[in-house]
């Protein structure tokens, strides 16, 4: 269900660009503003492990530094059948953890201070199964193509929003192009990259969700990692962390806080939803 719901978002979220290309900057704006914006993703896939791991300064460790952490990866990776991934710690009291790396070959695993300190054994194993269910499932490529897609519609928004304030819609040559003038840009203008945004983060959440089933069965315990996203959800709000909301998707639990409205944009889906569809995999629906 949770791949059909990806499946569904990545083929809304390309509708959404056709119709905004179309109506916004024509067929020429649209094929450069997604051009742009696959180069520049592209590049943020193929580095972006390198640049988040420098961004929280995160340390490499070795089974010498951390015989519990690189131990329960190295026993994971081996039930994943998967190469054994880099072992990163971040110096940071907040309770937190990710993965990154554009394939299993290229993953690492990083975990702070903070999630060390109050997680034992058992809840540790959950969260990096967790993460490396992410790597398993490739969801950094999918979560890059879902930010590629989105980001060229936002470009195509910033494009018609110059176009119209230096004259660039309406007109015979608009007509042409297929392009929209007048009232029908501006509300174009300003919801489709809002309506893009809402459907990149509901593409994080459903991989969330899988990520939390595939932990759940890779660690052997799914109350494991029910336990420690308890612990977390309670340890991120003591303790937030001074997090880049662009990276905000990568940790097992969202290190920005948010609520109402705000939880339309959220990359992470409600903590009690995930624990419940946890711990029914134990216990069975109640």
């Amino acid at each position: 269900m949770n791949a059909l719901k990806t499946t569904f978002f990545l083929t809304l979220l390309t509708v959404l660009l056709v119709f905004a290309g179309k109506a916004l900057g024509g067929n020429q704006g649209m094929i450069l503003a997604f051009g742009f914006a696959l180069v520049m993703n592209g590049i943020s896939y193929w580095f972006s492990d390198k640049i988040v791991l420098k961004m929280y300064r995160a340390q490499p460790v070795t089974e010498a530094d951390a015989p519990q952490l690189y131990n329960i990866v190295a026993d994971l990776a081996m039930r994943a059948k998967m190469p054994m991934p880099k072992v990163y710690l971040i110096d940071n009291p907040t309770p937190n953890a990710f993965a990154t790396g554009r394939n299993p070959e290229h993953a690492a695993v990083a975990v702070t201070t903070g999630i060390m300190r109050i997680l034992n054994r058992e809840e540790l194993t959950g969260v990096l199964a967790h993460e490396l269910s992410h790597v398993r499932h490739r969801d950094i490529l999918i979560s890059t193509v879902a930010a590629t897609v989105a980001g060229a519609i936002s470009m195509l928004a910033n494009m018609a929003q110059w176009a119209m304030i230096f004259g660039g819609f309406g007109g015979r040559s608009g007509d042409r192009e297929g392009g929209m003038s007048g009232l029908g840009a501006i509300v174009m203008i300003i919801l489709a990259p809002i309506a893009a945004m809402m459907i990149q983060m509901a593409v994080s959440r459903s991989r969330e969700f899988e990520a939390d089933a595939g932990g759940a069965k890779l660690c052997g315990n799914p109350l494991w990692l029910a336990e420690a996203l308890r612990k977390l959800h309670v340890g991120v709000q003591r303790v937030p962390m001074d997090a880049n909301p662009a990276t905000a998707h990568m940790f097992i639990v969202s290190p920005l806080r948010g609520g109402g409205m705000m939880s339309l944009f959220s990359t992470h889906p409600p903590m009690e939803e995930r624990i419940a569809r946890l711990e029914a995999m134990v216990y069975g629906r109640r």
